[in-house]
């Protein structure tokens, strides 16, 4: 029974097989009629697991070659570590060297969603500015609408996991495990709602009128006759707000002319309640949290809103004056929130 070196695949086989079986080392050997160092040798490497890398050294560039690298990182920041290599004419260098040295100089990030600007938009938005420059922006009512879903927004999960540790698993759903619907408005240091829009209702013009018949209307009518005629209404241009049936509805209920703010295109930056919403979807969907009912969830955006104090909302509100002269100093592009 001489000792070879390799062990062939049927017999490596064996071995698991009979070491399930209770079968000493010893014993397979003569089982296989291997050397019994040959056994043990393979048991132990297979208990080992594998082996831990060793870093090998990385193929050096020159430092042309790296100041032409940076630049087309730079110019190409969304482009993969091989077209950029190969836009420097740098062949012959592996992924993992690649990376490590774009690592030195950068780091992978998402691109920033924001709407489309063009030309007009721009000039829209700098008439905007200008219109409400003088405007007291303690007496305009904000509002939004702002889907939750169950799962959350892409890419929220995602945190510190211990060494040996195992990163929890989550749910993958189809559209996110479904959502809810949410309407609010802020106006000075005052939290208008949330109001839930009820399942399975497509905001149309006829129904989002109905739908502020049945929530906005009820806080509206409870104020002032001086506050109603100093507040200024605002909303964004959706098809079911800028609708001449939405448009008619506000005007009887004396929403009107310049009661009714002008909004320009694709500027949900000017916007102060899209800050409230990123706070309440930070809260409800902290440690990547996920839930398991619309009503679950709906419960969440309630108890978050419960938590954003009048300060923080005055904030918001306070911070209009700001976000126009922005828009001017930058000739309509965009300001970020």
């Amino acid at each position: 029974m001489g000792q070879k070196k390799d062990l062939t695949g049927s017999e490596k086989s064996k071995i698991v097989r009979y070491l399930a079986e209770g079968c000493s080392s010893l014993k397979i050997a003569k089982l296989l009629k291997r050397d019994h160092r040959t056994i043990k040798r393979f048991i132990q490497n297979s208990q080992q697991g594998r082996k831990k890398r060793v870093e090998k050294p990385r193929r050096k560039i020159t430092a042309h070659e790296l100041r032409k690298v940076k630049r087309a990182a730079a110019n190409m920041p969304l482009a993969t570590s091989l077209a950029i290599f190969q836009s420097c004419n740098i062949t012959g260098v592996p992924k993992s060297t690649r990376c490590a040295i774009l690592r030195d100089m950068a780091k992978v990030r998402k691109a920033e969603r924001r709407p489309p600007l063009n030309k007009t938009h721009k000039l829209k938005r700098q008439d905007w500015a200008k219109k409400y420059l003088k405007t007291d922006f303690s007496k305009v009512l904000w509002t939004d609408e702002m889907r939750v879903s169950l799962d959350g927004p892409d890419g929220w999960a995602r945190g510190w996991i211990g060494k040996g540790q195992r990163a929890p698993v989550r749910l993958r759903r189809q559209q996110g495990g479904g959502g809810v619907l949410v309407w609010a408005g802020i106006i000075k240091d005052e939290l208008v709602g949330p109001f839930r829009v009820e399942d399975g209702v497509k905001l149309n013009s006829q129904s989002y009128c109905q739908f502020l018949e049945d929530t906005f209307k009820q806080w509206y009518r409870k104020k002032s006759a001086s506050f109603k005629k100093n507040m200024i209404f605002m909303q964004d241009n959706a098809p079911s707000h800028a609708s001449k049936y939405s448009t008619a509805w506000l005007a009887r209920k004396g929403i009107k002319e310049e009661k009714l703010m002008t909004w320009p295109p694709c500027s949900p930056d000017l916007n102060p309640i899209e800050n409230l919403w990123s706070i309440i979807k930070c809260e409800i969907y902290k440690e990547g949290k996920q839930y398991t009912s619309l009503n679950s969830v709906w419960e969440a955006v309630v108890a978050a809103a419960r938590n954003v104090d009048g300060e923080q909302i005055k904030t918001l509100t306070e911070s209009m004056d700001g976000r126009l002269l922005s828009v001017l100093a930058k000739k309509g592009g965009y300001i970020g929130r």
